[in-house]
C-alpha cells in the first residue's frame, strides 16, 4: 500500500474580474520603487527633433548576460508609441536630490518636454542620442531587443550599450504609497 498524502484545498477561485484597481494599485504602493526617468531623441519632430522624457518606477534589471533591463509603459503613452518607432534610448537613475525632475516628467497633460529640460543639466548620450541627467546616480543607454504586450502596458527589454555614473554621492530616489520617499 502506498502512503497517502494529504493536500490543503484548493484556494478559492477569485471573481472572474479579479480584484478591483483600487485594490490592486493599493498593494502595489506598498512596494518601494527606484525611479528612473526614461528619455529618448524623436529624430523626425522639427528640424532639430525633439526630446521626449518620462518618470517611470517600473524599471528593473533582467540579465547579466548579456546586461539587459525592462522599463514597463503604459500602452498609447508618449514613450511606448515612440520607442516603438525609436529603438535606441536613456535611463537616468534618480537621486533623492532629483524628486522635483522626477515629478515633473511625471505631470498628465504637461507642457512642452522641451521646456521640462530647459533648466536641467543634461549630456547626450553617445550611443542613443537621449539626454542623460547630470547627478543621477546612474545613467544607461539601451537598445530595444523586445517588446511585449502585457495588459495595458508594453515590457519593453532592452539591452543596455553603456553605463556612467555621474555622481558617486547621495541615495536613490524612491517611491512608496503614493509618494517620492528617501532612505534613511
Amino acid at each position: 500500500m502506498l502512503p497517502t498524502t494529504t493536500h490543503p484545498p484548493a484556494p478559492a477561485v477569485p471573481h472572474p474580474e479579479g480584484v478591483s484597481n483600487d485594490e490592486f494599485r493599493a498593494a502595489m504602493s506598498r512596494l518601494t520603487a527606484g525611479v528612473v526617468l526614461v528619455t529618448a531623441h524623436d529624430p523626425d519632430e522639427g528640424p532639430r527633433g525633439e526630446d521626449v522624457g518620462m518618470t517611470a518606477t517600473a524599471f528593473m534589471s533582467v540579465s547579466l548576460d548579456p546586461p539587459l533591463v525592462l522599463v514597463s509603459l503604459r500602452n498609447g503613452s508618449r514613450m511606448d508609441d515612440l520607442l516603438a518607432e525609436q529603438p535606441l534610448w536613456g535611463v537616468s537613475i534618480l537621486s533623492d536630490g532629483q524628486r522635483q525632475i522626477a515629478g515633473r516628467f511625471a505631470m498628465k497633460g504637461r507642457v512642452s518636454d522641451r521646456l521640462l529640460f530647459a533648466d536641467i543639466t543634461t549630456t547626450r548620450g553617445e550611443a542613443s542620442g537621449a539626454l542623460l541627467v547630470g547627478g543621477s546616480l546612474a545613467t544607461l543607454e539601451c537598445r530595444t531587443e523586445q517588446r511585449v504586450v502585457a495588459g495595458d502596458h508594453t515590457l519593453v527589454i532592452a539591452r543596455v550599450l553603456s553605463v556612467a555614473f555621474p555622481s558617486t554621492d547621495g541615495a536613490p530616489l524612491t517611491y512608496f504609497k503614493g509618494n517620492y520617499r528617501h532612505l534613511s
